[in-house]
């Protein structure tokens, strides 16, 4: 599974909120960095008879354009001569769509094969199952996040006053996110 979009939206939340979730049905998450990935074969060798079920965790999952290592993790994810366990999935946050950075040279650069460049920096994104895509909502989606905060932190201000100062807040900060929403209402409660 791919969780990919706009930071602050909830995509790393999401995967801790399954783990909470299901948690007492035996699911386990391990979260791995791009470099731990490459020694998949020996982790799948140490939980695959586990008893339990396992979510492998790549978050803030991306590649710069000198950095290769996304082809040996294509083959890794697709799985190669020997089947991922039916105890594990792969799940990976990002903010890029097709994880690896892409520059205009790569489409209209002096290699006869251009599209195939394209295509092969695209692979890896495409070997996840389920792409989930996270945007940043509206106001009225960021104020009725504050709003449920503010009832969960025991906030007691007006309305008015929360919509006025969130909205403020919004402005000097990097946008409406869910992140954003609960930066505020962390600043809030520690002033009541």
């Amino acid at each position: 599974v791919l969780l990919f979009g706009d930071s602050g939206t909830g995509k790393s939340s999401s995967v801790k909120a399954i783990l909470n979730k299901y948690y007492n049905k035996k699911l386990r998450v391990i979260e791995l960095n791009k470099k731990d990935f490459m020694d998949l074969n020996n982790i799948l060798s140490l939980i695959k008879h586990r008893g339990l079920k396992f979510i492998l965790f790549l978050d803030d999952l991306s590649f710069e354009e000198f950095e290769y290592e996304y082809k040996n993790m294509k083959a890794l994810i697709e799985g190669g001569l020997e089947v991922r366990p039916k105890n594990v999935l792969i799940y990976a946050t990002s903010n890029r769509k097709n994880l690896i950075r892409e520059g205009f040279n790569d489409r209209q650069g002096d290699e006869i094969h251009a599209r195939e460049t394209v295509e092969e920096k695209h692979s890896l994104a495409e070997r996840f199952g389920v792409t989930l895509t996270f945007s940043v909502g509206n106001q009225n989606d960021y104020l009725n996040t504050v709003y449920k905060l503010a009832e969960i932190y025991n906030i007691n201000l007006p309305k008015e006053t929360l919509k006025r100062e969130a909205i403020k807040w919004a402005a000097l900060s990097s946008g409406r996110s869910n992140r954003v929403a609960k930066q505020f209402i962390m600043s809030v409660n520690s002033l009541v």
